[in-house]
């Protein structure tokens, strides 16, 4: 009879030690990601923004390409260095038609990594 009750008492354990373990892998993936939910861009998408960031702002380099996450003014989001070390954000709508842009927040006194916002 105790050795049963050991064994039930066992895969009991052992379940909510899975299950903490899943919880916690599920918040460290979270964290990575910073809750974020902009989606990276690649492919003709991406290329198409790019050219009409770079176009915008007369020149740099493209560091990130993302689909808006709700919090900007278009439905995609480019980031662009400019060659005097400024950074800026460049917001498309769904034609890629610029809708506004703003100065990029990541440098280094950002608390988020490069290339988060």
């Amino acid at each position: 009879m105790y050795a049963n009750a050991f064994n039930v008492r066992t895969l009991v354990i052992a379940a909510a030690l899975a299950v903490l373990l899943a919880l916690g892998a599920a918040g460290i993936a979270y964290a990575n990601n910073g809750g974020d939910s902009e989606e990276q861009l690649t492919g003709s998408e991406a290329q198409k923004a790019k050219s009409a960031a770079i176009a915008e702002v007369g020149g740099g380099t493209v560091t990130e390409v993302e689909r808006d996450d709700g919090n900007g003014t278009g439905a995609f989001e480019v980031e662009v260095a400019r060659k005097d070390g400024s950074e800026l954000e460049v917001h498309l709508d769904g034609k890629y038609n610029v809708v506004g842009q703003e100065a990029d927040e990541d440098g280094p006194n950002d608390e988020d990594g490069p290339n988060e916002d």
